[in-house]
């Protein structure tokens, strides 16, 4: 699948007033952009939206998902198996960070500077954005991942090994009760991105499953307007 091929099919949210940060927000396995928006919606009783932030919800390409026996899904990248002790699909996640570098040079290309850019998901779009943050886009304002996590080995580790300047700060939420992708994988996870020197706030929620809570959801809000302010608040710093 050459990434050239590829552009991304993607729901968005205007902001009401002028438009002068972007977020992209990756769903998780299986899901739509269309669908996370909605779930977003239902679980906040509105959209969530902002006044100078523009949000895009793209959706991933269908391909053959391994876990699922190669039937196809919308998913951002291969795995071998769902599980935190084996190899990375390094190939198609890297297809997939050339592709989402695509959808980051659109936004720049539009007068939006890359540390006014968030990129974040939930699950495996969780992931995908500490891949593209992380290893391609340094420069971006911040990353989230909800219900997220990476391999041991991960590409993301190596990268950071190599890393000098400031990293873009992670914003991590995970439910205590995840029975998909249990809790310690996340903590693994958060210990070993602190230990290459990127910034973490680390949010448990206890007795949450593989979903969005909506005080997550809330924390999150929160997170993306100080790391965007809009000019009010800029006026006020």
């Amino acid at each position: 699948m050459a990434s050239g091929s590829i552009r991304l099919r993607r729901c968005m949210v205007l902001p009401v007033g002028r438009h002068t940060a972007s977020l992209i927000f990756l769903h998780g396995s299986g899901d739509s952009g269309q669908g996370l928006r909605k779930w977003i919606k239902q679980v906040l009783t509105q959209d969530l939206a902002f006044q100078h932030i523009k949000i895009i919800y793209p959706t991933a390409p269908s391909r053959p998902y391994t876990p699922m026996n190669g039937g196809l899904s919308n998913v951002w990248f291969d795995r071998f198996k769902i599980s935190n002790d084996c190899p990375e699909h390094l190939e198609s996640i890297d297809v997939m960070c050339q592709v989402l570098t695509d959808l980051i040079d659109d936004e720049v290309k539009s007068g939006i500077k890359n540390n006014r850019i968030l990129v974040g998901g939930f699950s495996m779009g969780g992931c995908m954005a500490m891949h593209l943050a992380y290893r391609n886009h340094q420069d971006v304002a911040g990353v989230f991942a909800l219900s997220s996590f990476l391999n041991k080995t991960s590409a993301v580790y190596q990268a950071l090994q190599k890393a000098d300047g400031v990293l873009p700060e992670l914003f991590q939420c995970h439910g205590t009760a995840d029975e998909l992708v249990p809790y310690s994988w996340a903590e693994e996870t958060n210990s070993v991105l602190r230990s290459l020197g990127v910034s973490t706030q680390f949010h448990s929620f206890p007795g949450v499953h593989h979903d969005l809570s909506k005080t997550e959801l809330q924390k999150l809000t929160s997170w993306i307007l100080n790391k965007l302010p809009g000019d009010m608040e800029r006026q006020g710093e």
